[in-house]
C-alpha cells in the first residue's frame, strides 16, 4: 500500500507491516495480498495475526455501527 504515514520511522518493520495489513483489511479485506500476508508470517505466528485480525474487524464493526446510528461518542 502506497499511503505514507507522517512518521514512519516511529515504527518498527514489524509495527509498520501490523499497520499495513490493518488498512489494507478496512479498505477492502479481499486485498490481503499473499505478499501481505507473507510479511505478516515473518513477524506474527498464526495466533497472533487471528487475534490482530479480530482488533481490526471489531473496531471497523465498531465504527460502522456507530458511524450509522450517528452515534456521539464524545458525550
Amino acid at each position: 500500500m502506497e499511503k505514507k504515514l507522517k512518521n514512519p520511522e516511529m515504527f518498527t518493520e514489524k509495527e509498520l507491516v501490523a499497520l499495513e495489513f490493518a488498512e489494507v483489511m478496512t479498505v477492502d479485506s479481499n486485498k490481503v495480498s499473499d505478499e501481505l500476508y507473507n510479511d505478516m508470517k515473518k513477524y506474527f505466528d498464526d495466533g497472533e495475526i487471528i487475534e490482530i485480525a479480530c482488533v481490526v474487524g471489531i473496531f471497523n464493526y465498531f465504527n460502522k455501527f456507530n458511524n450509522a446510528l450517528k452515534t456521539d461518542i464524545t458525550k
